[in-house]
């Protein structure tokens, strides 16, 4: 991997060993400006994957455009493109750039959903409110639909007008044919699905490792990406890396907080299925308190692998915080 130089001390947020970290006050300011970056974010993606989608009506197939639109546009927060904001931010990365590697991130994430919803899968009926993929089309149409998604990912990272730089270009689809392949996201959807399918007992660190590859292989992607068009060093890098392994595990703990404590129209999505199904998650072996307890912890260890960061990184630490007190 192409690492390039170290930025210069006046603006290496890793300069100074005399940082102190800064915990952010997650008060209704601190909360409000997060929504409103978040939602700064998500516009700039949606209208880069507004760009590179097939216009409406347009296309090989209408019927295929409409689904493609249909999947994408579906809403949420646009998390994950907003991780590559933040950390590109602390390396001045240009928004149009930000844009694009997030636009394909949601691509790809958007293929997995798709996939993930369909009756092989999960068997979901409910997506974000709406009927899933599958539903408002078909299953046919839904498999199409992640299989463009995931080929125009790699098309947007692999572009010019992604990174003028051709090896920043390459690093960009190693690393997320890496988060997304065999060896992270699928593997872990793997993994999940034979545990389900074998109705054997499992152990915390059999779930975390699970977790680590189907849910946090892409979160750590996008930390990785900034860097990545950013030019960052090793210690950022692997600061960055930390951060992201450690909020990857919260999101999903609280995302299993979410299915205990939540509702469907709160969440989005349908709750309560991994009980029905006797689905091993944190919750159901730690307990509630336990879980919250775990996801703190690891709130914690996130914003300490900030801790060689300046105030550009406050964005980053905000994230940690809201994920873990989303579902109180």
């Amino acid at each position: 991997m192409s690492t390039g130089p170290r930025d210069p001390v006046a603006q290496d947020p890793f300069a100074s060993d005399e940082t102190v970290m800064q915990l952010p006050v997650f008060d209704a300011a601190a909360r409000a400006a997060l929504n409103a970056r978040l939602t700064e974010v998500a516009a700039g993606v949606d209208a880069a994957m507004d760009r590179l989608l097939p216009p409406e009506g347009g296309g090989a197939s209408p019927r295929l455009t409409e689904a493609l639109r249909y999947a994408v546009f579906a809403g949420g927060k646009r998390l994950r493109p907003f991780l590559i904001a933040a950390s590109g931010a602390l390396f001045d990365v240009p928004a149009e750039r930000v844009y694009r590697a997030g636009a394909a991130v949601e691509f790809l994430h958007t293929y997995s959903l798709v996939h993930d919803d369909l009756p092989a899968m999960d068997d979901d009926d409910l997506r974000r409110g709406r009927p899933t993929t599958h539903r408002r089309f078909d299953e046919a149409t839904a498999i199409l639909v992640g299989d463009a998604l995931l080929t125009l990912a790699f098309q947007v990272l692999g572009e010019p007008e992604t990174h003028p730089d051709g090896t920043v270009r390459a690093d960009l689809v190693v690393a997320l044919a890496e988060a997304g392949g065999a060896g992270g996201m699928v593997g872990g959807q793997m993994l999940d699905i034979e545990a389900e399918t074998r109705g054997e007992a499992q152990d915390l660190g059999t779930i975390g490792r699970m977790q680590r590859l189907k849910t946090g292989a892409l979160i750590e992607f996008c930390c990785r990406a900034g860097a990545i068009l950013g030019g960052a060093g090793m210690e950022a890098r692997t600061s960055l890396r930390d951060y992201a392994r450690a909020l990857g595990l919260a999101y999903q703990i609280a995302d299993d907080l979410i299915d205990v404590t939540g509702d469907a129209a709160a969440a989005g999505k349908a709750v309560g299925k991994d009980a029905a199904r006797g689905k091993a998650t944190f919750v159901g072996l730690m307990g509630i308190d336990g879980a919250r307890a775990e996801a703190t912890r690891l709130m914690d260890m996130a914003l300490a692998a900030l801790q060689g960061f300046d105030g550009r990184a406050d964005d980053l630490r905000r994230l940690a915080v809201h994920v873990v007190t989303r579902d109180r």
